[in-house]
């Protein structure tokens, strides 16, 4: 038939057509590679986040100090900078032990979840996506500022400047712009040079008595200062912590290369600790050097933040001359190029983080999908929104997102360095009293820092993400509690009950993306259909679930044939349309059915963990002359209600039931029914048990053990399923006396949980099965 694949005549979408134009072509999977990064080049790819914070780090201390203790605030800049140095070569211990031991990516999140199981990871995996998207924010509003310091008349327009750049980071990112190349360490080396050259032309013209200073008392358009003598003035304690939180925000960044050990050459784990090590390093040496001329030259932040201390330091060392002025301007070049470079690598780090842990359930699924560019594209489309979001709500000032910033960074450091510490408490490899004593101290600092920050900055915008930090790792709970009651219902299904389908061969396409009940049910529908013939098909857009499919499919013995077809571009509307339309004969004497497994979930949490791929697919379908394509839904809510009654999500809806049977019916047979509930769990697979809800399981019991404590006999059996195995406990005079290793037993109860897995279930009611399925 003629029009079939992406030239023929079947017309494109609008929608795709611009798509096309706005991103270019789609790239197939095949054009995915990890590109592997020499040390040089993965300094100059992975520093530019943290090495940019020196362009603001000073002007962020000196911000506090200066309107409270005067000129004096110079002489206090340096000893904060030397606390914030003391805290960077402890951080930077800390994760040479992480790029070292954990060489996967994910950094902080990896540790944690390793160390402490996937829900308490998700406390780190709050703290880096919020760290991502302030770090756009901050990074181009920094490289904003640097560009309005050199060119001033386009101050007023900073904050429009500023969402342009985000706006053009991600249309680029969408386009497939990789963050592992040339043109991204360019950008860093050229800053590194630049600001040493500017830090020795300082030191030189102060050993030779020349280096100027500013008179703060005669310029205009500073911030408040406060003109004494006095050495603290009213520098409280409180401003000096208020003073070392903004000055904190220098350290964000150093974390970017345990993220990323995977994109190192091997050995990437020594590979990595060195280009760290190097960084931290060039990191001191920027930030002393900047708070050191900032002291000599006494400049100045000012009131309308611009042009910044950095801007003003470089014109008080380079001088008026013509060579001045050059110096001056790549200064500011250097600065902006590396600080929108910076912004840049969060549009790699948020995607991929956020797929990783949308892998572990605790996001959208549709954050593992890769684009028409074959990026995260809904990851990098998310944090384009935020970061624009935040950068309006705060009018584009480096000053006002600084409080956003720091509270998310260090709390990553203080989980890797209380995961590390609990590895090396565990393992206790060689070492291990060195190594435990650095991860600790890091962890216990970096938890200091974030509560001085959370005190010190809460009313400048640190309240905000103290509400919005707790709120966000509950919503990655609830998200994973859905998705792990989904799994109970569809994937963990009892395999050792009966075939429930004496399976013939029919004609049909079923469309095939996971083996579970959802697709059992519209194989079952198949089979009414009486078609000639029938045929599943799997449409690989990922190799690794390709073959999870066909294990599963050949696992359950299911003897319709699965078809495995390439989907190169992930078009699945395409290639379902293609598939009927290659099924229809040019006579249009064939018909062809297509059927499409739809899970049908809660109306509102639904929505924003699944996609609705099939109701597009059937509309595709349906512009084949001879297809139809049909829907067979699975309500996987119902079963979740059945199987978890005790969900608070689950009580509100039957107490809702009961309001609306009232309404409707008054006080009849119907309303005693939501009265008095009297709901059927369903059995579920011993891997589908949720802690703290009850549960109904079923299988044979492979130990038995009494044990005796404090006098008292309590019994302790072992059951298990083809899905795994879980611990049945009775207290004395609870029952169980009649339980015997071979049984097959129903358990329905309560599972406790110790760590990131169920571990049990006390005193459940029970009932022994026979092996023929009769109750004894």
């Amino acid at each position: 038939m003629a029009g079939k694949g992406t030239d023929g005549g079947t017309p494109e979408s609008l929608g795709y057509a611009v798509k096309r134009l706005v991103l270019g072509r789609p790239l197939i999977n095949d054009q995915l590679t990890s590109e592997k990064l020499s040390k040089p080049v993965a300094l100059g790819v992975l520093a530019p986040d943290a090495i940019s914070s020196t362009a603001y780090g000073t002007e962020m201390i000196l911000l506090e100090l200066l309107p409270f203790a005067a000129l004096a605030a110079f002489a206090l800049l340096l000893p904060v900078t030397g606390v914030i140095l003391c805290i960077l070569v402890l951080v930077a211990a800390s994760y040479r032990q992480v790029v070292m031991t954990y060489t996967r990516a994910g950094g902080s999140y990896v540790v944690a979840r390793d160390n402490f199981g996937p829900r308490v990871a998700q406390i780190a995996a709050a703290a880096l996506l919020i760290d991502y998207v302030v770090t756009v924010a901050v990074q181009a509003a920094a490289g904003t500022v640097a560009v309005v310091s050199a060119v001033r008349s386009l101050g007023p327009y900073s904050l429009e400047i500023t969402v342009g750049v985000v706006v053009v980071m991600c249309v680029a990112n969408l386009r497939g712009l990789r963050e592992a190349g040339r043109p991204f360490a360019i950008a860093t080396y050229f800053f590194v040079v630049m600001m040493t050259l500017m830090i020795g032309t300082g030191l030189v013209r102060e050993i030779l008595g020349d280096l100027p200073r500013y008179d703060t008392a005669n310029i205009s358009g500073l911030i408040p200062i406060e003109q004494g003598d006095g050495l603290v003035m009213g520098a409280t304690i409180l401003v000096l912590l208020r003073a070392f939180a903004n000055g904190g925000a220098s350290l964000t960044g150093v974390e970017a290369i345990s993220n990323t050990v995977g994109v190192f050459r091997d050995p990437a784990g020594a590979n990595a600790r060195k280009v760290l090590t190097i960084m931290a390093g060039i990191l001191a040496f920027l930030l002393a050097g900047v708070a050191w001329l900032a002291y000599e030259t006494h400049s100045a932040p000012y009131s309308a933040g611009y042009p910044s201390v950095l801007s003003e330091i470089a014109r008080a060392v380079f001088g008026d001359g013509v060579l001045g002025h050059v110096l001056y301007a790549l200064v500011q070049i250097s600065t902006a190029a590396i600080l929108f470079t910076g912004a840049n690598t969060s549009f790699n780090g948020f995607p991929a983080l956020a797929n990783f842990v949308a892998e572990d359930r605790f996001l959208p699924r549709q954050l593992t999908k890769r684009g028409h560019r074959l990026v995260f594209s809904n990851g990098i489309v998310i944090l384009a929104v935020l970061s624009v979001g935040l950068l309006v709500l705060t009018g584009g000032s480096v000053e006002a997102l600084v409080p956003f910033y720091a509270i998310g960074v260090f709390t990553g450091f203080a989980m890797a360095g209380y995961g590390l510490t609990k590895h090396h408490l565990v393992r206790k490899e060689p070492g291990w009293q060195r190594r435990t004593a650095i991860n600790l101290s890091a962890g216990i600092l970096s938890t200091i820092v974030v509560a001085i920050f959370a005190i010190a900055k809460f009313t400048e915008g640190a309240w905000l993400v103290v509400v919005v930090f707790p709120i966000l790792v509950i919503v990655l709970m609830r998200l994973n509690r859905e998705y792990r009651a989904e799994a109970a219902i569809l994937e963990n299904f009892r395999t050792n009950r009966p075939e429930l389908v004496d399976y013939a061969h029919h004609q049909v396409f079923i469309l095939v993306n996971s083996v579970d009940l959802a697709v059992l049910e519209a194989i079952r529908y198949g089979h009414g259909l009486r078609a000639d013939d029938m045929v599943a098909v799997h449409f690989m857009i990922d190799e690794a679930q390709a073959d999870r499919v066909r294990e599963r499919w050949e696992h359950f013995g299911l003897r319709v044939p699965l078809r495995v077809i390439d989907c190169p571009e992930r078009r699945l509307n395409r290639a379902a349309q293609d598939l009927a339309c290659d099924a229809v004969t040019p006579d249009g004497r064939t018909n062809v059915t297509v059927l499409l497994p739809r899970r049908t979930y809660a109306p509102v949490i639904g929505r924003v963990l699944h996609d609705r791929t099939a109701d597009r697919m059937a509309k595709a379908i349906s512009r084949v002359p001879h297809a139809a394509a049909t829907i067979v839904p699975y309500d996987v809510q119902a079963r979740i209600r059945a199987t978890f009654p005790d969900m608070i999500e689950e009580r509100i809806t039957r107490e809702v039931e009961k309001v609306q049977a009232r309404i409707a019916h008054g006080d009849d047979e119907r309303v005693r029914e939501y009265e008095n509930p009297t709901p059927l769990q369903q059995v579920i697979a011993v891997d589908g048990v949720l802690a703290g809800h009850r549960a109904v399981i079923e299988g044979r019991v492979l130990e038995v053990e009494d044990i005796i404590n404090a006098g008292k006999r309590i019994r302790s059996v072992l059951v298990g399923d083809d899905s795994g195995r879980i611990r049945v406990t009775f207290g004395p005079g609870r029952g169980g006396d009649d339980i015997e290793p071979g049984q097959i037993v129903r358990i329905t109860g309560k599972a406790h949980q110790t760590g990131s897995r169920p571990t049990g279930i006390a005193n459940p009611d029970y009932v022994i099965v026979e092996n023929d399925g009769q109750d004894k």
